[in-house]
C-alpha cells in the first residue's frame, strides 16, 4: 500500500481562492448586465415605453444592484459610461432619422 503526503487543510488554496472570486465577480457584472441590456431592451421595444425613460429606469435599477451587491466604484463607473454610450447610440438614431 502507497503512503500518502497528502495532510488535510495544509495545502495552500491561494490560487483557488482568487480564481473563484473573479469567476464569481465576472458572473455577477455579467448576469447584472446581461439583465440591464434586454430590461431596456423588452420596456423601449417590446412595451414601447419612451426610450429615455426606460435608459432612467434602469439605470436607477444599475445603481441599486451595485448597492446591493456591493459592486464599487468600478460598476458605479461602469454605469455612468453605459448611460453616455447609450445617449451617444440615441443622438445618432435620431440624426440618421432626422437625415432620412
Amino acid at each position: 500500500m502507497a503512503t500518502s503526503e497528502y495532510h488535510h487543510g495544509e495545502m495552500d488554496i491561494k490560487a483557488q481562492e482568487d480564481t473563484w472570486r473573479g469567476f464569481i465577480t465576472g458572473s455577477t457584472w455579467g448576469g447584472l448586465l446581461t439583465v440591464l441590456s434586454i430590461g431596456y431592451a423588452v420596456l423601449a421595444i417590446a412595451i414601447g415605453m419612451n426610450w429615455m425613460i426606460s435608459l432612467g429606469l434602469m439605470t436607477v435599477l444599475g445603481f441599486a444592484a451595485g448597492l446591493f451587491l456591493n459592486m464599487g466604484g468600478r460598476w458605479m463607473a461602469t454605469m455612468v459610461l453605459l448611460v453616455i454610450l447609450a445617449l451617444i447610440v440615441q443622438a445618432f438614431i435620431w440624426l440618421f432619422g432626422a437625415a432620412l
